[in-house]
């Protein structure tokens, strides 16, 4: 299994911070947002990854990481993300550099208290197909929803005005290498752009998408509220702990 974390973006939510930098580089608590998920691919067992990157400043990766020593690798993979085409469209860049393996995907600002290595196991496990992690929320209408049996994704509903369940998919992607015939099949949403869920609408359709449920705490960091959460949260404890 590979890992990618997507890193592009213009992040715009957090303006004026990300006129001068890319979001990811920001800094939670004390490292850059963008040690948070290489952090947890290589505590779960994934020491080949690639970082999507975009924007201006993409070769500020390259000077703060290099070959990504730092994490005990020998190796980190970069690509270019032109504008902003969506989560989707960001991952089919991956295609060539992925050589038929499966994927862990982690969206760059998102945060977790807990090691992901049981879900990395969990899919190695599945084989083939594709796994969600979902997170019980208090506020499930503001992120997209899914209604389970067992490990079984029944549904996925984005931002759903009355929820089936509490349970928030969270920014974290496991697919077997049939994601990049998926996407090529997708058609832009009402944003331009190319959806994760209807990828993962795609693997549900086709009765292969399975979801693990996360313990301790979750957050991303795209916006001021949540990039200071996020930092107090890490401060209290940490993150990708056992």
């Amino acid at each position: 299994m590979k890992g990618v974390i997507l890193a592009g973006g213009l992040g715009t939510r957090l303006h004026p911070l990300t006129k001068i930098t890319n979001k990811h580089l920001l800094p939670v608590y004390d490292k850059p947002m963008i040690y948070y998920p290489i952090d947890a691919l290589v505590k779960s067992g994934v020491s080949e990854i690639l970082i999507v990157t975009g924007g201006n400043k993409a070769g500020d990766f390259l000077q703060l990481l290099g070959n990504g020593a730092e994490f005990g690798l020998k190796h980190l993979n970069y690509t270019y993300q032109k504008g902003e085409g969506g989560i989707a469209e960001a991952l089919s860049l991956a295609e060539h550099w992925a050589a038929g393996d499966s994927i862990c995907v982690i969206l760059g600002d998102n945060i977790f208290e807990k090691s992901i290595k049981p879900h990395v196991d969990a899919f190695r496990a599945q084989v083939s197909g594709a796994r969600i992690l979902l997170r019980e929320v208090e506020d499930p209408e503001r992120f997209g929803v899914a209604e389970v049996h067992g490990e079984k994704v029944v549904s996925i509903v984005e931002k759903p005005k009355q929820p089936k369940s509490n349970l928030a998919v969270v920014g974290v992607y496991f697919y077997d290498n049939h994601v990049f015939d998926i996407i090529k099949t997708l058609e832009p949403s009402s944003r331009g752009e190319l959806e994760i869920t209807d990828v993962n609408n795609a693997y549900l359709r086709e009765n292969t998408l399975r979801a693990s449920v996360l313990q301790g705490w979750w957050t991303d960091a795209g916006t001021f509220g949540s990039l200071l959460r996020a930092s107090n949260l890490v401060a209290q404890g940490g993150a990708n702990n056992p």
